[in-house]
This record gives structure tokens, C-alpha cells and sequence, in this order.
């Protein structure tokens, strides 16, 4: 990694209201974003991710790199959970590793997004089929840490019979979950108005898009930073583990990029996906289907440390990564 490149997303708009939200934490400021504006501005976001990778993929088409690059995505969720379970069980118990597992096989839209900005910035095009491969890593990370749980709970031998898991329940909190509604709708509808009727609202997308980014990234930085004090809790290897399992995961995503070929806006976006941890999506989903894992635990991990590690050094690191990948 280049510290030209390390310097410039340490000093672009968002990174540093990311940094400044999070001073403000500790220092015990009283700035804040309320609730509702800050749901705005995920939503916004969300939308024109969404939006753009829709027309994106109207221009582009179905083909078998697309597919391939979904199957690839899908593939990862399942195994990061699997990996990350065994590893955390005995040392954690099952509940709370099925929870770390479903947390670091799924995705942070909000890393992806910031990823996205990464590449504008640097005028790298991306294919908006990143976008439902995104949408895609959601949900299959959810179940497998769900039934992994179940699994392995303890006093579960193969004859015991296996504690019940409300499915309807978990389907609709891991697939119909807002954040990934929001997404795959205005994908479809970017898909299904392609470049042309969606022009209009290129403009609005593009003008706003950078600051509400920077916005949310402030609010971002006073919830990571507000969750530091539940760290102690967790023990320094359990701590470590933020830092490193985004590295193992990068790898991961790495190897499918230069399997794929993909090209160089749309490997580090698969590494990037690969490499993020849900703080969204899986605490609504697991809240009901696994409420005997601790919230304490995966949350704090993915948001008070990968969560920063990954939009401070990750980006840039997983760029320079991708450029040597053969053929870029």
C-alpha cells in the first residue's frame, strides 16, 4: 500500500467526518445526528446505490460474468460463516460464534458504499452488478449461522431432538429486512428504466451523493466510537479477531476476483464485500431467530473495530492488493 493512497482516503470529506464524529464520542461532545435524519440518510443511500447499479446492469446485461461474480458472492457467505464458527466455538460457545459467523459472512452496505465512493474518487469504474451480489451476501450468512447454532447447541447429540427455529420469522428479517428491500427495489427499478428514464435523477443522485455520505459517516462515528467501552468485555483475542478476520476474508474474495478475472473496480469491490461485517441486517434477523447470542459481542466487533479498520486502512489496502491480481 502506497501512503499516497493511504493519505488520500485518510483525507478525503467522509473519512474525515467519520474521524470527527468519532473525537466527538470521545470527548464527550454533545453533537449528534438525530435518529430520523440518519435513517434518511441511509436511505437515500441505499436508493441510489441501488438505483445506479441498476441502470448500470441494464447497460451491461446478464451475461455469464454476472452470473459467475453472483455465484462467487453467494459462495463466500456461506463459507466466511462456516470458517468463522469453528474457529470462535470453543472459546466463545455456539450461540455467540454463530453470531460472529452469520455477522462476518454477511456484508456492511455502508462499507460498500464507502467503497464505491473510493473508486469515484479515483475514477475506477465498477459494473452495477456488485450492487445485487451485494443484496445476494445478505441472507445466506444469516441462515447458516442460525442452523449452525442449532446444530451445535449445547445437549444437541444425534439423538437429541433440535431446538426450533421460527423459519417464517427468520426469513422475513433476513430477506425482507428493510436496508435489502430498499436495495434490491430500486435495483430492479434502475434495471427496468435503464439509462435513458433514469436520467433525470442522475443529477440528484450524483450532486448529493458525496455529502449525505460524509453525513452518515459522522453519525457512523459516534456509534463506533460509543461502543469502545463494551471491548474490555471481550478479551483481546476475541478483539484481535476484528482485525484479522477482514484480512483472511479479503484473501478469500482475492482468490474468486482472479478466478473471475474481474476486472480491477469490480475485484475490489468483491474483496471489499468479502472483507465488511454486517451491523444491520443481522442484528435485526438474529434478534428473533438466535436472541441467546449476545448483541454485545458481534456487534461491537463489526462496528466499533472492522467497521473502522476497514474504511481507514482496509480500502486502500485492499486496492493495492487488487492491482497486483494478474492482467491489471
Amino acid at each position: 500500500m502506497h501512503p499516497t493512497d493511504l493519505a488520500t482516503n485518510l483525507l478525503s470529506p467522509p473519512i474525515l467526518l467519520f474521524l470527527l464524529g468519532f473525537a466527538a464520542a470521545l470527548l464527550r461532545s454533545d453533537l449528534e445526528i438525530p435518529p430520523a435524519a440518519a435513517k434518511t440518510l441511509s436511505l437515500f443511500l441505499l436508493f441510489a446505490i441501488g438505483f445506479k447499479g441498476g441502470v448500470s446492469l441494464a447497460q451491461s446485461g446478464l451475461g455469464p460474468e454476472v452470473i459467475a461474480t453472483l455465484g462467487a458472492a453467494a459462495f463466500a457467505s456461506v463459507a466466511v460463516p462456516l470458517w468463522t464458527f469453528f474457529t470462535l466455538r470453543r472459546r466463545l460457545g455456539a450461540a455467540d460464534a454463530a453470531g460472529i459467523a452469520a455477522t462476518y459472512g454477511s456484508v456492511s452496505a455502508v462499507t460498500f458504499i464507502t467503497a464505491t465512493g473510493y473508486l469515484t474518487l479515483h475514477d475506477i469504474p465498477y459494473s452495477g452488478h456488485l450492487v445485487a451480489a451485494m443484496a445476494l451476501m445478505e441472507s445466506p450468512a444469516i441462515l447458516v449461522g442460525v442452523m449452525l447454532a442449532r446444530r451445535f447447541a449445547p445437549g444437541t447429540g444425534p439423538d437429541a431432538p433440535r431446538p426450533s427455529v421460527d423459519w417464517r420469522h427468520l426469513g422475513r428479517d433476513a430477506l425482507l429486512n428493510g436496508s435489502v428491500f430498499l436495495l434490491l427495489g430500486s435495483l430492479l427499478i434502475g434495471l427496468v428504466c435503464g439509462p435513458v428514464r433514469a436520467a433525470p435523477l442522475k443529477p440528484f443522485i450524483d450532486t448529493l451523493f458525496p455529502g449525505l455520505l460524509a453525513l452518515f459517516l459522522l453519525d457512523l462515528g459516534i456509534l463506533a466510537a460509543r461502543r469502545l467501552g463494551a471491548l474490555r468485555r471481550l478479551g483481546a483475542p476475541i478483539a484481535a479477531f476484528a482485525f484479522i478476520a477482514p484480512l483472511i476474508n479479503a484473501t478469500l474474495g482475492l482468490a474468486l476476483a482472479a478466478l473471475l478475472g474481474l476486472a480491477r473496480g469490480d475485484a475490489f469491490l468483491l474483496v471489499t464485500l468479502c472483507a465488511s461485517a454486517s451491523y444491520i441486517a443481522v442484528p435485526a434477523a438474529l434478534r428473533i431467530a438466535l436472541p441467546e447470542a449476545n448483541p454485545g459481542v458481534y456487534v461491537t466487533l463489526s462496528l466499533a473495530l472492522t467497521f473502522p479498520f476497514n474504511i481507514l486502512l482496509g480500502l486502500p489496502l485492499y486496492a493495492t492488493a487488487v492491482s497486483f491480481l494478474p492482467g491489471l
